[in-house]
């Protein structure tokens, strides 16, 4: 047995702890107070040793202001979710005499991977400054920020488990990131124009420029109407002039994108007016994401980049290239993903050319591998807190930390529409980035490439799998096989049940008993009934069905999706007699209609559901406001809302009390009467906006009564929001307003709609599998 000759305090640090300077700054901290020991990465965080003075065994004096300051003056990336301090003696130490780095462990991961951070001041500063020898390059970068999570092959996160492991250091370079004082010590991307990655124009022929002659080309281009293929961080996007109609219309034209709202990069605050602070903290954090804002807030953005939308998604630049890019051009540029319709995004150069040919005039390129896809995510500033739409770059892979029983490792699948997937790792859960919808092959490759890459780096085997009770979904199939392959159990979870835990998980309440209120466009309910809105009772064990809206036909499955005039004839059928006598029905009429009711009353491929999404299209629908073909999904219940707006900011007090007769009352069997509603609604006689206004109001009242009386009944205080259509902004303070009695809980971090259900997965199949 070895003889112990250096006893002291370890110091075991988890959390965003490795790729953000945590050790230099531990190193630091430790010189400042002269303190010996060492500091190093391994799988579980940071492990730090202080040495006591070896014969006394006693504590340095400046050992507890060290640990205070250690957890209160973290980098800006930084964040401790674990410290656990405990006294020990080892055998051996690097050097007792002084506080050293040591080289990096690879065992049990049980540390946070960082999300891409968007370009920190200092490098901006650099990348501006013409005697700095980074001027000008677009790969700058540090501790403080660049990408991450983009470029990892595995952990520990080093610089040959990235992709730049192709790009050797050059002897400036390599001094800088050895150096525990200077900012870009052990930055792993780190790198200059000497030996660093490169940019290069190409018109998909040949190479036109290279270095910031492409860049100086491009924005030529792009002045004069051209599209350009711009590769980023985790994806590419198409860019061109967002000031301009014609060129949008270009863009809509090639995309086949007709209506759909791109997002817009403006090259700083100055060209954006009257936002709150809350607004630009959001677009200039590190996460950097797309946020929408009322159109008044943006200068010189045409309309015609979000046509018939109150709202256009907006972002700063993110990276160097962005931000040399905006400079330049010194004008908001359209920014969208650069894919073909239905399929994903590109990733790497040689798909740039094959499938963005008919796309983008050029693309303006560079050799760093994007190893891992990364959508921008997508929030809002809302009246009830900030919302995420969708979460991915600038967020993923963050953990968030639970308040759970159980030590389960569980894998959920998620849902097929907005899909992402879950690890949860004891009480702390990963929820991936966006991936999309699993129609498409190529997403299903990238769902289980993820898989692998989540299982990898996380060093995870999961206990259990959850999938959605939906058997036709892919995510549920692929999840039967997963555990056949791991031995493990597949536990269903009916998907609105996950809605509605996905919320409880976040706000820590998941032992709570709740009313829920699920609203979306589909999903699978008890004895294989589809609901998407509905009232529930909620535990962590079950789910109670106590009403909602009643099942109607979904004439014609998945289509009537996207033809709305389909779930009005549907609505009509159903509640409307003489529906054909209204003026709000005349679409219909110039349809081919009457096979499609004969369908309807054979029920041939026309399923009972309890949607509100499909309410909202027949809404819409009546009204005149959404097309024979919808071409993006909540496109008329997107535009219902915007004109239902215009009255809700205008209304006075005595327009507010008037049609108090048209609302949806609340039948024995806990179901909205929608029979009373669209025989009052329809003939109503009153301008546009009013009318969707009255319709929100009604469907609010409505869930409200129903909510209220069932919450009564349960002896419950929290009525909990989950599921897309709760991405309506009105809707949402129009409940709030009718019930103020109870505390109402919506998602921020994660989606109302899909893209947050694996959470609630993760957590109900782990209480399911301890049972």
């Amino acid at each position: 047995m070895k003889t112990a000759h250096f006893y002291g305090i370890e110091i075991r640090v988890k959390g965003k702890v490795q790729g953000v300077g945590f050790r230099p700054f531990v190193w630091q901290l430790a010189k400042q107070y002269h303190l010996c020991g060492d500091v190093n990465n391994d799988g579980q965080g940071v492990l730090i040793r202080i040495l006591f003075e070896s014969k006394t065994k006693q504590k340095p004096t400046a050992l507890s202001t060290f640990l205070t300051d250690l957890q209160n003056k973290l980098p800006p990336l930084a964040q401790i979710t674990d410290l656990h301090t405990r006294e020990t003696e080892w055998d051996n130490i690097l050097d007792p005499h002084k506080f050293v780095i040591r080289e990096s462990e690879n065992n049990q991961m049980d540390t946070q991977i960082i999300p891409d951070a968007a370009t920190c001041p200092a490098c901006i500063a650099d990348l501006f400054d013409s005697t700095n020898r980074r001027f000008r390059y677009p790969f700058t970068n540090c501790t403080h920020c660049g990408p991450r999570f983009t470029i990892i092959r595995a952990m520990p996160y080093d610089r040959k488990n990235t992709s730049m492991s192709e790009f050797p250091f050059c002897i400036d370079c390599e001094r800088e990131y050895k150096n525990p004082a200077d900012r870009r010590f052990h930055a792993q991307p780190n790198a200059c124009p000497t030996c660093g990655p490169k940019i290069w124009l190409s018109d998909g022929k040949q190479q036109m420029a290279q270095n910031y002659t492409a860049l100086l080309t491009a924005i030529e281009k792009l002045q004069q109407g051209k599209i350009v293929a711009v590769k980023g961080l985790g994806g590419f996007h198409l860019a061109c002039d967002a000031t301009r109609a014609p060129i949008i219309h270009l863009l809509r034209q090639r995309k086949n994108r007709p209506s759909k709202p791109f997002a817009v990069m403006v090259p700083d605050l100055t060209w954006l007016q009257e936002l709150t602070e809350e607004e630009k903290t959001q677009l200039q954090s590190s996460a950097a994401p797309i946020v929408l804002l009322a159109k008044h807030k943006t200068k010189q953005i045409h309309d015609a980049v979000a046509p018939q939308l109150n709202e256009i998604g907006v972002m700063l630049p993110s990276n160097p290239l962005q931000h040399l890019l905006m400079k330049e051009i010194s004008k908001p540029l359209v920014m969208t993903s650069a894919n073909q319709s239905g399929l994903p995004p590109v990733l790497d150069n040689d798909d740039a050319f094959s499938q963005l040919a008919g796309l983008a005039d050029y693309c303006l390129l560079h050799n760093r591998d994007i190893l891992q896809r990364a959508d921008d995510s997508v929030i809002r500033i809302a009246f009830d807190g900030m919302e995420t739409l969708r979460r991915a770059r600038g967020y993923v892979p963050n953990e968030t930390e639970l308040q759970l029983t159980h030590s389960k490792n569980i894998l959920a699948l998620g849902a097929d529409l907005k899909n992402t997937f879950c690890l949860l790792r004891g009480n702390h859960a990963v929820v991936t980035q966006h991936l999309g919808d699993m129609q498409n092959e190529q997403i299903q490759q990238q769902l289980m490439h993820n898989i692998a890459l989540f299982e990898q780096i996380y060093q995870f085997k999961p206990d259990v799998i959850a999938v959605d009770a939906h058997q036709g979904y892919f995510t549920h199939q692929l999840g039967k096989k997963l555990a056949e392959r791991y031995q493990v159990p597949c536990i269903e979870v009916l998907h609105h049940h996950a809605h509605i835990m996905s919320v409880l998980a976040e706000h820590h309440r998941v032992e709570d008993a709740v009313i829920g209120l699920a609203l979306d466009g589909i999903g699978m309910g008890e004895n294989h009934q589809f609901w998407g809105g509905e009232c529930l009772f909620v535990t962590k064990d079950k789910v109670q069905h106590l009403g909602g809206l009643p099942a109607v036909a979904l004439a014609g499955g998945d289509t009537a999706a996207k033809q709305p005039w389909r779930n009005l004839l549907a609505h009509c059928l159903a509640f409307v007699p003489n529906w054909q006598d209204y003026k709000a029905t005349q679409f219909i009429q110039t349809q081919n209609w009457q096979p499609l009711a004969k369908a309807i009353a054979n029920q041939l491929n026309s399923p009972l559901i309890s949607s509100a999404g499909r309410l909202f299209d027949a809404a819409a629908c009546a009204l005149g406001i959404a097309s024979e073909c919808l071409t993006w999904e909540g496109e008329a219940a997107c535009q219902l809302e915007t004109i239902a707006w215009q009255y809700e900011k205008a209304r006075v007090e005595k327009s507010a009390v008037e049609n108090q007769d048209i609302f949806m009352p609340l039948q024995q069997d806990g179901t909205l009467d929608l029979a009373y509603f669209w025989q009052r609604w329809l003939p109503l006689d009153v301008p546009i906006t009013e009318k969707a206004w009255i319709f929100h109001r009604a469907l609010a009242q409505g869930l409200a009564d129903l909510a209220r009386k069932q919450a009564q009944q349960y002896q419950v205080k929290t009525i909990v929001l989950s599921g897309g259509v709760w991405h309506n902004q009105l809707l949402r303070t129009l409940i709030r307003q009718e019930l103020t009695e109870f505390e109402i809980l919506t998602a921020h971090q994660f989606p109302q709609g899909d893209g947050g259900i694996a959470l609630g997965q993760a957590v109900l199949a782990g209480f399911a599998a301890t049972r």
